[in-house]
């Protein structure tokens, strides 16, 4: 198995997940898109993951990339039916890129809120050994506000309906973050999108407090990552073997 990863910003990268295929002996290939590095060719990949960023889906403009990647994520989605999972932009990616729609929410979700499971996430494969009701970090203004054709949610918050979803079979995408480590919210408080939100939210100076309640949540993130690492794996084992 082998894994492409699209990257958006250095600091948003696979996270604890690197820990997991490390110890499985599964190989993966990241792009850093926002570097001009180009979008292999499909073939040879079992399984793409599209990351976070500072961006949104719309700014084509300012990130010409975008029109390229958008494209990929068709073809891996739509096309080749490979397995995808997206996190926070990479969530709005899968819905923008396929038929569905992202925009600004009418506040940013920032900070460690609850994301609950809905009756469909409760009953999805990947969503199996994880708790009805989760905390979870978020730190995004942009939303999924239509569904793409064949896409059920999973998840969902007071302020963001659409907090995880499957487009058929093979395609995940979660808004929240579940690939955290003990340097995450550091290393993101450094990035001035993401600093200016957070305290915009919370007030000047939060990033200290933010850092310190991630970090004692951290084995119970980490838990969750674990379970979501094997779930996603044993589904696109599954995915695989039916395609053979």
């Amino acid at each position: 198995m082998r894994i492409l990863v699209f990257q958006h910003i250095a600091c948003e990268h696979p996270g604890i997940f690197r820990d997991f295929l490390r110890a499985d002996g599964i190989p993966y290939d990241a792009v850093e898109l926002d570097a001009g590095e180009r979008i292999p060719s499909l073939d040879g990949y079992d399984a793409l993951w599209v990351m976070g960023g500072p961006m949104d889906v719309w700014e084509e403009d300012q990130h010409p990339w975008l029109v390229a990647e958008k494209q990929a994520i068709r073809e891996a989605v739509w096309q080749r039916k490979m397995p995808y999972f997206g996190l926070c932009f990479g969530h709005q990616l899968l819905a923008c890129a396929l038929d569905g729609a992202v925009g600004k929410m009418a506040a940013p979700e920032v900070g460690i809120l609850d994301v609950d499971l809905t009756e469909a996430g409760r009953r999805d494969p990947l969503m199996q050994g994880l708790a009805p009701r989760q905390q979870a970090l978020q730190w995004h203004g942009a939303e999924v506000t239509k569904l793409p054709r064949d896409a059920v949610v999973l998840a969902s918050s007071p302020l963001c309906a659409v907090q995880a979803m499957r487009v058929g079979d093979n395609a995940y995408g979660l808004q929240y973050h579940v690939e955290l480590t003990d340097r995450t919210v550091t290393e993101w408080g450094e990035v001035p999108a993401y600093a200016k939100s957070l305290d915009a939210t919370f007030g000047a100076g939060a990033l200290p407090r933010l850092e310190k309640e991630a970090a004692a949540l951290m084995p119970q993130f980490n838990a969750a990552a674990r379970q979501l690492y094997e779930n996603f794996m044993r589904t696109t084992q599954r995915g695989t073997k039916a395609a053979q």
